[in-house]
């Protein structure tokens, strides 16, 4: 489940919330990272509930010794979304593609230093492929790309730390938006944009960003706990290659030269990761009567 779990969130990234944000340029980025606080606390809360009522959640609250690195991924989020909204807001969107594209490097490299995960050499090779992919594309810049190492550090810090966590994927995220949801509020009160707006279709369209917002998040945090770091971040080449198809390909945007470059490599080196960790996940004998590992989908 790990593997449909992370898809399912890098899909929605890639596709779902592009083009739903660009949908609401009217608004200012700090408007809409308030609202989207506000809809996703309450549409996780709902869920939350509905979910315990039926016996199938258990809500461990308050969650006591785990505040403290919810507080952390919570900063963490919260400066990865401002940051993207601004990059929208401001036209940046070659630096956001450029910091999910080295997020996923940041996520190996803190598998590796934190969690003490070991790469096998297909795989070593798989991550040096990705990298000069990346390479390519920040020389090609011309300039350190500031707000796409903060996009890509913020985030990957922000999946580090879910997974030490280990709470339940709801139920983080649900602490998560609570602990942002007094600034969240504080902002809307004092911001001359409408908490409210009167036009129903971006009414319903702010609303709907707390949908956008959590499923995916819930989504990437279930499979953070599943998957190793390694194989969440290579797995995350997914959610830009899919948001450069559709500049492409629906808004007529250009994909110069080096980017195709850093398309190429990137997907040779997922490819080359993904066939050495299947090929490792396949038993030594013919028949083995009891596995210990109880997610099949563990790479």
């Amino acid at each position: 489940m790990g593997l449909v779990y992370a898809l399912a969130a890098y899909l929605s990234w890639g596709l779902l919330v592009p083009v739903h944000f660009r949908m609401l340029g009217a608004f200012s980025p700090n408007h809409i990272l308030a609202e989207r606080i506000v809809w996703s606390s309450l549409f996780a809360g709902a869920l939350a509930l509905a979910l315990a009522a039926r016996k199938r959640l258990n809500l461990p609250l308050p969650l006591c010794r785990r505040h403290a690195l919810l507080a952390v991924s919570a900063t963490m989020i919260g400066v990865n979304w401002l940051l993207y909204l601004y990059a929208i807001d401001r036209g940046h969107l070659l630096d956001a593609s450029l910091g999910y594209y080295i997020n996923p490097l940041v996520s190996v490299a803190f598998g590796r230093i934190v969690l003490g995960e070991r790469l096998r050499p297909l795989q070593a090779v798989a991550v040096g492929i990705a990298a000069a992919g990346v390479a390519v594309a920040v020389l090609w810049a011309g300039e350190r790309p500031a707000l796409s190492l903060s996009l890509a550090v913020s985030f990957a810090l922000y999946g580090l730390v879910r997974k030490i966590v280990g709470v339940d994927a709801l139920v983080g995220f649900l602490a998560e938006t609570l602990m942002l949801l007094p600034l969240a509020i504080l902002w809307l009160v004092l911001s001359p944009e409408p908490f409210l707006p009167a036009e129903p279709k971006s009414l319903v369209l702010l609303m709907l960003t707390g949908l956008t917002t959590a499923l995916p998040l819930i989504w990437f945090a279930a499979a953070a706990v599943r998957l190793r770091l390694t194989t969440l971040g290579l797995l995350q080449y997914v959610a830009p290659t899919c948001l450069l198809g559709l500049s492409v390909l629906a808004y007529g945007e250009h994909v110069e030269p080096p980017r195709a470059a850093m398309f190429a490599l990137i997907w040779a080196a997922l490819a080359l990761y993904s066939f050495d960790a299947f090929r490792g996940r396949r038993p030594a004998e013919p028949a083995v009567a009891v596995r210990s590992d109880p997610d099949p989908m563990r790479v």
